[in-house]
């Protein structure tokens, strides 16, 4: 019997020449750091403007702190001025929420930038940032890591980071070295019968934690929930069963021991434990500056639910439009 291969796996093999190709692209233009600056998107896109925003409180030092808005509620009920700053990721450009950010913050008088895919059509906005052509995957992977180069350079440039630019220039090979390890094909057995999976972070991995948990929700049609390791650790372990499992991202930095209470907090109470991580993980990427992290530590987790994806028999392509009540269902409800 053939090994199913889908869609989602060229993608995530093509995302080192991507955000090569999206480092490289044409200049950005300049924000001023003086003014407000607010990121907005949906689901992946919103984990890249989560990223943007970390990236900008940490290399100012704190000095900035930008906000990173779901934009649902922010076209609905978000007030803009005439100063504000307001990006807008959406990776096809279609969804009807991103696109009433860009449209109620323009009316405001806000400068707007919209970083979107190369097949969008072209945004109500003053700059246009382009990042990949569109994936052939609903479940997203090289359009998040190109959403996130185009967005590095952008912070780069407003805040004169030049060594968060250099280290930015490095990541395509950090990417490539990440795609040279071995598939985790061995995992999904160990998670057969285990659900919900929790995926936990600390710092900016708490992001890629988020990410994570939404593909294999979208890929391999398993509950899992991203989040904190510390709110791992507050009320959540009353739910915490034998028949869950996690998996937990080494930190970056320093965590106050607290990834090694959690482990062992799962461990006493059953949980499957695995890692993700450069050190002698189960699922293992490259080693990168902390900050640019969140473009190598999700690309385990892609593969991972591939792997799923074969073992299951689920389709991250087409995330359960294929068949019903789903494929009837769902596009009832306008994104």
């Amino acid at each position: 019997m053939a090994t199913a291969h889908f869609a989602f796996d060229d993608q995530i093999e093509s995302q080192a020449d991507a955000v090569g190709a999206a480092l490289s692209a044409s200049a950005v233009p300049r924000l001023d750091p003086t003014r407000p600056l607010l990121f907005s998107g949906v689901g992946t896109s919103l984990h890249a403007c989560r990223v943007a925003a970390c990236w900008v409180s940490e290399l100012s030092q704190g000095g900035l702190r930008p906000a990173a808005v779901e934009s649902h509620e922010l076209a609905l009920h978000g007030r803009f001025h005439a100063g504000d700053q307001v990006v807008v990721v959406s990776h096809r450009g279609t969804k009807r929420f991103p696109n009433q950010v860009l449209a109620r913050a323009s009316s405001a008088g806000a400068t707007t930038i919209m970083v979107t895919g190369l097949g969008a059509p072209e945004p109500a906005a003053d700059f246009v940032l382009r990042t990949c052509p569109d994936e052939r995957a609903s479940t997203h992977t090289v359009s998040y890591l190109s959403a996130l180069a185009v967005l590095g350079r952008l912070v780069a440039t407003a805040l004169d980071a030049e060594e968060f630019a250099d280290q930015l220039s490095l990541v395509p090979q950090a990417i490539a070295q990440t795609l040279a390890e071995p598939a985790p094909t061995a995992i999904p057995a160990r998670l057969i019968n285990r659900e919900p999976i929790v995926v936990t972070g600390y710092g900016i991995d708490e992001i890629t934690a988020d990410e994570a948990a939404l593909k294999i929700k979208e890929g391999a049609y398993l509950f899992a929930e991203g989040m904190s390791q510390e709110l791992a650790l507050h009320g959540t372990p009353a739910v915490f069963e034998s028949r869950m499992a996690a998996i937990m991202i080494q930190p970056g930095r320093d965590d106050g021991g607290r990834q090694r209470e959690l482990r062992s907090l799962l461990e006493e109470l059953g949980v499957l434990v695995l890692t993700c991580g450069p050190d002698q993980a189960d699922l293992a990427f490259a080693r990168t500056d902390y900050l640019l992290r969140p473009f190598v530590s999700v690309i385990p987790f892609q593969r991972l639910v591939a792997e799923l994806a074969r073992r299951r028999g689920s389709n991250p392509d087409l995330t359960r439009g294929d068949v019903e009540p789903w494929a009837s269902a769902i596009p009832r409800v306008g994104l």
